[in-house]
């Protein structure tokens, strides 16, 4: 069975994660089968930048979100728009949505810089 999980990434209390599509029985730092995005949560707000496309296409595979990336993706809509495009929605519209949703959230008010890009 294939999961959607987390992958930890950077130096000690620097973490950064990307979300990578693996076999279940996979370590965590161990092989995978696509990086799908990255995740850093100690950005405010916090960074995520995936490629919702591959996304669907690995749940339409039947790949499993595993906790913690499901509450990720329910946080910015991305399951909504799962449902939507499960429904018939076409994906063109669906990113073209998730785009201005990112853009719209994504700046960060102590840099001034845009977090998602």
């Amino acid at each position: 069975m294939v999961r959607i999980r987390l992958r930890r990434n950077g130096l000690k209390n620097q973490i950064t994660y990307r979300i990578i599509a693996a076999d279940k029985e996979s370590p965590r730092d161990g092989r995978f089968l696509e990086i799908l995005g990255s995740y850093n949560p100690r950005t405010e707000p916090f960074t995520f930048d995936v490629k919702e496309d591959r996304i669907f296409d690995w749940l339409s595979k039947g790949a499993q979100p595993s906790e913690s990336v499901e509450k990720l993706f329910k946080s910015v809509g991305l399951l909504d728009r799962f449902e939507r495009f499960k429904k018939g929605e076409s994906l063109e519209t669906l990113l073209a949505e998730a785009k201005t949703s990112y853009e719209q959230r994504a700046v960060n008010p102590r840099t001034h810089i845009a977090a998602h890009k």
